[in-house]
């Protein structure tokens, strides 16, 4: 069993997205915020639409000795984001921590972007963030406060390389603007708000879709040189969402390898083969 702790020992979490993308420890990001919050002494609510892969991420707690119940709903529809939070505090008593996990990506700039897959994704990705927050934040208030953690991305501070998807880039920037004032609008409510911006991270989704070649180029652009995965993000948010950053709200903590501080000239050698 995976040491545990007591980091958030007492506290109330709803993570979206938390269902299982991958298998044993290479999980999806979701999934490894459950688990590791769980370990830390957290009662997770897991939301997720596909009731089969959160089941697995519950069984996996379960068999850990964490405690955590599952919520299959769309974090796209308000009565749905209303009733996984109802929810939480039915079955746990309040409400202190709010993990906004859930995104989609897809091809396509704004000259050729299908007008449908724009307004999907930016449901998904950034709707999402204000309905889940609009029930979440009251209930926070009611126990003194609480931390609200929102996964945005590298791509939303700097252009992505390969395929534009300037939906998913437009989205994951929007959830910056959104989670700064945000923090700024309910701090006096003991609310905080911050973001995650991921890099290269290796997850069982980008092994599935992504070659070897640009997987090894993903690794080497960053000035660390070796692959991230699920557990460094979810590391990241769990020292967010615990009263270990009890005075950090209104931030973007890059999560990349160190890629955000090199120039591209910088990783040029490294780029090239040079390792």
């Amino acid at each position: 069993m995976e040491e545990r702790g007591t980091r958030l020992e007492g506290k109330v979490a709803i993570v979206t997205g938390a269902g299982a993308t991958g298998e044993a420890e290479f999980v999806g990001i979701g999934q490894a915020i459950s688990l590791l919050f769980t370990r830390q002494g957290a009662k997770v609510i897991l939301v997720d639409r596909d009731e089969r892969n959160a089941q697995i991420t519950l069984s996996q707690i379960e068999n850990e000795g964490g405690e955590a119940s599952v919520f299959v709903g769309d974090v796209t529809n308000l009565e749905s984001c209303q009733a996984m939070t109802e929810a939480a505090v039915q079955t746990y008593g309040k409400l202190n921590v709010l993990i906004n996990n859930v995104g989609i990506s897809g091809p396509g700039s704004v000259t050729d972007v299908a007008e449908d897959f724009w307004d999907t994704v930016m449901d998904v990705n950034l709707k999402s963030v204000m309905l889940t927050s609009k029930f979440a934040i009251p209930e926070m208030i009611k126990d003194g406060g609480g931390s609200i953690v929102n996964l945005s991305s590298i791509v939303g501070l700097r252009a992505g390389g390969g395929r534009p998807s300037h939906a998913y880039a437009a989205s994951k920037g929007g959830i910056l603007g959104l989670s700064n004032s945000m923090a700024v609008h309910y701090g006096r409510d003991n609310i905080r708000v911050n973001s995650i911006a991921p890099g290269h991270v290796y997850s069982p989704m980008v092994a599935r879709h992504t070659d070897q070649e640009l997987l090894d180029l993903r690794r080497r652009a960053g000035p660390l040189g070796f692959d991230g995965t699920a557990w460094d993000v979810a590391y990241a948010i769990l020292f967010l969402a615990s009263d270990e950053a009890r005075w950090i709200s209104g931030v973007t903590l890059p999560v990349d390898a160190g890629l955000l501080a090199a120039t591209p000239l910088a990783m040029f050698p490294y780029l090239t083969g040079q390792e």
